[in-house]
């Protein structure tokens, strides 16, 4: 039986090179001063005068609550450095804010804090999107080795509708939700994308009827919306942006339709504007395959439990998952433990990857429950029906289930561990209501920082060269900054990128175009 009603009643009440920038490109990347060091905090920005207004201080705020111990507790963190204080709190947007569908929607808020945080700076504004919920990106940075960056300014992280701690959407039943994880890999025949077309067609009725009438209210444009209620509660009259991935679009969206409310942009690990689904998830596979490259030479050069050919092993178990011999762990559901785990900034680099490979080599002699674990924890993080739902209203020309039967061979070929899995995947909104793209500023008035990363997992790096057209289209200053690492956004991984990110909060001045940050 379908569920229905039950959620509107609780309502009611950048370029890989880089060629142009507003200051001029340079004829050679300018290698960034400051490198990662080993203590994980970030040099204070140098004190020059700002070029841009700076901005202001909340004059009122949210009614905040210590939620440490439990975030560590449910997220399974390390309990961060001495006098760390995670902080929860909730807002309350409107599910419309045309007031075309009344009634309003909880939003889930986090902040983080060290004892050494200043009290009179403004707080960065962090969304991670659809990509994981930006609550738990916060805190694994937090609880990590990068958390630096709090020394200089507090972090607050809104989720999007239906992500994290914000109001739950609960229209995908488990079972259903278990075979999209796993691409209808099991109890079934015929070809895959077919399989997750249909999958899709069943999800995407229930979750309509669910959620209406407000099941077309859930793209970036409203998550956009949705940050202009926590610039309101605080009374400012801008806020700076830190927009990771699918959050970048949110960002975008926000200087769209709030252009006087910006007061700092930065776009980290962006995805492509106004892409199409099979350019995103192509960029998915090939960041993804970059990042277990990264992980094979650290696990090599640590001595892990893989031996000298970590890459063949993860392989041949993908193969074996696909064939059934790993049963119940499918395919995609262990690459997306191994994208999730290779994405986050949690923990110490070294002992994370000694804990991949060991999980890879218990699957090797046959025991798959530290994997699936693993698959557990990213699940949980990259595929709720909250994070379906806002994909689904975000995607733009959804391929046939013959186009990607055509890029499940190719891909398949040209990105070995993740092309077949991605293609399969792209039917996977195929039956959602078609959406308007999300909107583009027409100008932007600040100057805009865009991150890179050599090898995200979870985005990839293929939205650079679109996103700083779309800024340069509208004559917006830019400035690219490249982190040579792998891992999920820069900005959580690298001291380099957060030392750039802090000084260009405080003077609102750009590095220099085409920087680079040492892995």
């Amino acid at each position: 039986m379908r569920r229905t009603g039950v959620f509107a009643v609780s309502l009611v009440a950048l370029a890989a090179t880089v060629t142009a920038c507003g200051t001029g490109p340079s004829a050679r990347p300018d290698v960034a001063v400051v490198r990662d060091v080993g203590d994980g905090a970030v040099p204070a920005p140098e004190q020059d005068e700002p070029t841009e207004p700076g901005l202001p201080v909340p004059e009122e705020d949210l009614a905040w609550r210590d939620c440490t111990a439990d975030t560590v507790a449910a997220q399974k963190l390390p309990t961060g450095p001495t006098g760390l204080v995670l902080e929860c709190s909730e807002i309350t947007a409107p599910i419309d804010e045309a007031g075309t569908v009344p009634g309003t929607f909880p939003l889930g808020v986090s902040r983080a804090r060290l004892p050494q945080t200043p009290t009179d700076v403004a707080p960065l504004v962090l969304t991670t999107g659809t990509d994981m919920p930006s609550g738990t990106a916060l805190a694994a940075l937090a609880t990590g080795p990068m958390s630096g960056l709090l020394a200089t300014r507090p972090i607050v992280a809104v989720d999007r509708r239906g992500i994290g701690p914000s109001q739950p959407i609960d229209c995908i039943y488990p079972a259903d939700l278990r075979a999209l994880g796993d691409l209808g890999q099991f109890g079934r025949s015929g070809d895959g994308p077919s399989r997750v077309a249909e999958l899709s067609r069943e999800i995407t009725i229930t979750c309509t009827d669910y959620l209406q009438p407000q099941e077309l209210m859930f793209g970036a444009a409203h998550a956009a919306d949705d940050l202009d209620q926590l610039r309101l509660a605080w009374n400012v009259e801008r806020i700076g942006l830190l927009g990771i991935g699918n959050g970048a679009s949110v960002a975008l969206a926000y200087a769209a339709e709030y252009p006087t409310h910006v007061g700092r942009l930065i776009l980290d690990s962006p995805a492509a504007a106004t892409a199409d689904a099979e350019l995103l998830a192509e960029s998915r596979a090939r960041g993804a395959e970059a990042a277990v490259d990264a992980f094979a030479r650290q696990c090599v050069a640590l001595k892990c439990s893989l031996g000298t050919t970590p890459r063949a092993v993860l392989e041949d178990l993908h193969a074996k998952a696909a064939n059934g011999e790993l049963a119940p762990l499918s395919s995609n559901a262990m690459l997306t433990a191994v994208t999730g785990f290779l994405g986050s900034p949690r923990g110490d680099q070294q002992a994370r990857v000694r804990e991949l490979s060991d999980a890879l080599a218990a699957a090797r002699d046959g025991d798959v429950m530290p994997l699936l674990e693993l698959v557990d924890l990213a699940e949980a993080q990259l595929s709720s029906a909250g994070q379906f739902v806002s994909r689904c209203s975000d995607k733009q020309r959804q391929p046939t289930p013959t186009r990607a039967l055509e890029l499940q061979r190719t891909w398949g070929a040209s990105y070995p561990l993740f092309g077949a899995d991605t293609a399969t995947g792209l039917t996977a909104c195929s039956a959602w209501p078609s959406m308007p793209a999300p909107p583009l500023p027409d100008a932007v008035d600040v100057p805009v920082l865009v991150l890179g990363s050599a090898a995200d997992p979870i985005v990839g790096n293929g939205g650079l060269e679109s996103v700083t057209g779309a800024l340069t289209a509208v004559g917006a200053r830019w400035a690219v900054v490249s982190w040579q690492g792998a891992g999920y956004a820069a900005a959580l991984h690298s001291t380099c990128a957060q030392a750039r990110v802090a000084a260009y909060l405080e003077t609102g001045e750009l590095p220099p175009n085409g920087s680079l940050c040492p892995a």
